[in-house]
């Protein structure tokens, strides 16, 4: 199991991008049109680290993390036959690869296809 994505909904996205700068050293690059005008840092693993502002009235801050899988379509069926609810199903995000997002034991747990 790999992060492949780490996104951080927040109505305050610079004052943390600029806390992962000076924590961690980070460098962060212009919103990406791609991930919801997430302005994403590279880590030292390849993974990715989004932070951006909530796409709309009801979403709320979180830290969704989203794991990599080799067919998100499998994936997605086998949470949802274990009873996760899925959220957002295989939604391909530009050239970035397709994600999804289920809902088992009240956690958002995404998922991310390259």
């Amino acid at each position: 199991m790999a992060i492949h994505y780490l996104e951080i909904v927040s109505n305050d996205a610079d004052s943390l991008c600029a806390l992962y700068e000076r924590m961690h050293g980070l460098s962060f690059g212009a919103p990406d049109p791609d991930l919801g005008q997430a302005r994403v840092a590279t880590l030292s693993d390849g993974s990715l680290l989004g932070i951006r502002k909530p796409l709309a009235r009801h979403e709320e801050p979180i830290m969704r993390t989203y794991l990599a899988v080799e067919d998100i379509q499998k994936a997605v069926k086998q949470a949802e036959q274990q009873g996760a609810m899925i959220a957002y199903g295989p939604t391909r995000q530009g050239q970035r690869g397709t994600f999804a997002i289920v809902i088992q034991g009240g956690v958002q747990h995404g998922l991310w296809q390259r």
